[in-house]
């Protein structure tokens, strides 16, 4: 699910904290915003097929 909370991506260099916004733009310094909601799942996750197994194990 996509978060509608944006961070500004340039908050590192730009700013000395996260500025967060809901536009497409920081409202401090004009930058591009990006999502700032983690990623569901990590692709390299050891155990992630043997917790979807499980998951689905238990909607049957």
């Amino acid at each position: 699910m996509k978060s509608d909370i944006r961070v500004c991506a340039a908050w590192r260099d730009a700013h000395n904290r996260p500025v967060y916004t809901l536009g497409d733009t920081c409202p401090e310094c004009d930058a591009e915003t990006e999502n700032s909601a983690p990623a569901p799942f990590d692709p390299e996750d050891a155990y992630g097929e043997y917790r979807r197994a499980l998951k689905r194990r238990g909607r049957e």
